[in-house]
């Protein structure tokens, strides 16, 4: 799980790129969630671009590929979504917690 710092630092990261994977009429098929699966192994940060033929809500779209792919939602603004997975040896180094001492 991400904390806000973390979400907040991604989507700075994510405001520059552009939606890599478009998702159209025939809505999340098992090529897309693969096509995005291989693209989280190799980038950890995508976007993606619910087109408006696509009959499905783009928060649902989300939903449904992080489920798919076990990736974070960062965002979904409009009809654009990003989403985030931590690699083993992850490329994208994200802010740490602070830790909170409590007497």
């Amino acid at each position: 799980m991400i904390t806000s710092k973390q979400r907040s630092f991604l989507r700075g990261l994510a405001h520059s790129k552009d939606a890599v994977f478009q998702i159209g009429k025939n809505g999340v098929t098992p090529e897309t969630v693969q096509a995005i699966d291989d693209y989280l192994e190799a980038h950890e940060l995508i976007k993606v671009n619910v087109l408006n033929n696509c009959m499905d809500d783009p928060k649902d779209v989300a939903d449904t590929l992080a489920g798919r792919t076990r990736s974070e939602i960062v965002q979904v603004v409009g009809k654009k979504a990003v989403l985030y997975r931590a690699n083993k040896k992850p490329k994208i180094e994200l802010p740490k917690e602070k830790k909170v001492k409590t007497s």
